[in-house]
């Protein structure tokens, strides 16, 4: 894809003769401007020949800024955007996710209503319901005017085209068993961990799972096509969003899934590996935070009678490590850029016989390329990220995934966040270990000077994740209530608040960027505080807040309009294929029964203040500007 530069009079920079590269995106039928001063980082859309998109608004020299009230009883600031017909349907929506009957049953009926009114009636029904509160648009075209809405009310987005496919339970299954064991077989020989490993009472990935979509497998085609609709996520968030947006990214979507165990299974295994070596009592966290260096490594191999075998000093060769010590005992860094072979890179010195044992189990030449293939995939996702100027997250997924899919993402991190934040990790605090991940990773970032990117949340697979553990045996990974999940957010947040501060006050550049992503609003409170008490301002942007479209409006819009990031998550697609997404969003409305209730309350106060004041049609006009 060719580039063009150009001279241009910008009017996000504001000044004559900036240098720019043009690039143009066929999908959308697009011209996107990547401004290239060095004092500059933002990209900025047009259409037609060469000029550009006019909406920008001159407020963004002088922004409206509201003060925000910390108790989010302010109607008029949460519902300003919504037209007096939308706030009514939001009313009804929510009142219909308050009945356990429509909710337990929502699929069923929506089907039903679908076969007896026929697909162009039902649809009509659905985007003046369901789908107008909950979804963005059907394209990327037709979500535009929901971006541009948002924008003007402080708002910035996070797309995310939500089609899920309506599997059956059995099919489910059936392709997860398929894409979760080798060709060469499961292999669960002595030193294999049984949670890495696919179960059947487990194979359907949504068990217990609300608040998240699921990819489930097919072939490596269909991998493409994922990848090419996260290609167009890019284009749209690109060409709407002036540089401002993220787009949403899950990793199962892109690759076999089996190859994400046993990547997980390699990181644990090392781990224990690590602490035999080591002689460390109890589980090693991460090799990165004890420290060693290879010096060290070298006298236990010595010890051992091992250090002359050439093997092993192949392997203390390929050691990642700096002047505080081993990073990796592995050459990550070979993986991700250049296509190492999984089977020949994963192995360690037996500390008795000194040959080299593998800690991955079986993969074909098949799946080593299969591997490559979903590495290519997310990799030319970051490098358009990268240079269309959006951010991406990558989703976290369950923990015997995880491992996996962080070693992965902190990877791309290395390479694209080198000057800011492309690209954006998921951490669940819900999981006893997640302020354990973050430090480590901030550790990393630090150590190999590149921007961590995190975005903290409560988590999706909470339920799930008890239930395999106790099936199968092994220590339940999650914090033991929802007030324990409180504690461990905020203490995690506290600790990235203060490496920022601390950062700023050495005259450090900041190289963290997080992103709070909570419909609690006790979070949201305690995140601003924390702020203040740090002497941070809005505009600092050290936090940005997040929150699902059609939820929580009380949160999200008055945070934009008082200055601070806001972001709205915004699903998008054909109606006919949101369905699964939508289904979701009833029954994760139902768990949240006390703010449905708040909203609820809001939403009748501010429409009976409206029609008390005589705005019978009152036409929503945001003049804000999103920081």
């Amino acid at each position: 894809m060719a580039f063009l530069r150009v001279a241009v009079r910008s009017s996000v920079s504001n000044k004559i003769g900036s240098r720019h590269l043009l690039k143009y995106f066929p999908k959308s039928r697009s011209l996107v401007f990547v401004e290239t001063s060095p004092y500059a980082c933002k990209s900025t859309h047009a259409t037609g020949a060469i000029g550009f998109d006019s909406t920008l608004d001159k407020a963004e020299s002088n922004p409206r800024r509201d003060k925000l009230d910390l108790s989010f009883e302010d109607t008029h600031a949460a519902f300003k955007s919504k037209t007096n017909w939308e706030i009514f349907r939001a009313y009804i929506v929510y009142t219909i996710c308050s009945s356990n009957y429509l909710v337990e049953n929502n699929m069923k009926l929506m089907r039903l209503a679908k076969s007896i009114m026929g697909k162009r009636l039902f649809t009509l029904a659905m985007k003046a319901t369901f789908y107008g509160h909950f979804v963005g648009g059907e394209d990327q075209e037709k979500v535009k005017p929901t971006l541009k809405r948002l924008r003007s009310f402080g708002v910035k987005p996070i797309l995310d085209y939500s089609v899920e496919e309506d599997l059956s339970s059995e099919e489910a299954e059936r392709r997860e068993f398929e894409s979760c064991v080798s060709e060469a077989g499961d292999e669960q020989s002595q030193g294999t961990i049984k949670r890495y490993h696919v179960h059947r009472e487990f194979a359907d990935r949504r068990y217990k799972v609300e608040g998240a979509r699921t990819y489930f497998y097919l072939n490596e085609a269909q991998c493409e096509r994922n990848l090419e609709v996260f290609q167009r996520c890019l284009e749209a968030t690109s060409g709407s969003t002036y540089g401002t947006g993220f787009t949403a990214v899950k990793l199962t979507a892109l690759g076999r899934p089996q190859l994400l165990l046993q990547l997980s299974e390699v990181i644990m295994r090392t781990r224990q590996y690590f602490s035999e070596m080591t002689g460390e009592k109890g589980p090693v966290k991460n090799v990165l935070q004890k420290h060693v260096h290879p010096e060290d490594l070298q006298k236990k191999f010595e010890q051992a009678h091992i250090l002359g075998e050439a093997p092993v000093k192949k392997f203390l060769d390929k050691i990642t490590y700096d002047r505080d010590g081993v990073i990796h005992l592995f050459p990550w860094s070979g993986i991700i850029d250049e296509n190492a072979q999984l089977s020949e890179t994963f192995r360690v010195p037996d500390l008795k016989t000194g040959r080299m044992v593998r800690l991955i189990t079986q993969l074909t030449p098949k799946e080593e390329e299969m591997f490559r293939n979903m590495i290519r995939r997310l990799d030319t996702i970051c490098k358009m990220a990268q240079e269309l100027d959006v951010r991406m997250m990558i989703d976290a997924e369950q923990t015997y995934f995880q491992p996996a899919i962080s070693r992965i993402t902190l990877e791309m991190m290395r390479k694209y966040n080198k000057e800011k934040g492309i690209v954006f990790n998921t951490y669940q605090c819900y999981l006893k270990d997640a302020f354990d991940n973050v430090t480590i990773d901030l550790e990393q970032s630090a150590r190999q000077n590149f921007v961590f990117g995190a975005k903290l949340v409560r988590g999706a697979y909470l339920e799930q994740e008890r239930a395999r553990a106790a099936a199968l045996g092994y220590e339940d990974p999650t914090n033991p209530s929802f007030e324990a999940t409180s504690e461990m957010f905020h203490k995690t947040l506290t600790e990235c608040l203060r490496r920022i501060k601390d950062n700023k006050e050495k005259g450090q550049e900041r190289r963290i960027a997080i992103m709070v992503a909570s419909h609690n609003e006790d979070t949201v409170r305690f995140a601003i505080d924390k702020m203040n008490e740090l002497g941070f301002t809005p505009q600092e942007k050290v936090l940005c807040f997040g929150q699902l479209l059609g939820m929580c409006d009380y949160i999200t819009f008055p945070l934009g309009q008082a200055g601070y990031s806001a972001y709205k998550y915004i699903p998008y697609g054909p109606v006919d294929e949101v369905l699964p997404y939508l289904s979701r969003r009833t029954h994760e409305n139902k768990g949240i029964l006390k703010k449905i209730k708040k909203e609820k309350r809001l939403l009748i106060s501010e429409l009976r203040k409206r029609l008390m004041r005589g705005q019978i049609f009152y036409r929503p006009k945001g003049n804000y500007v999103p920081v």
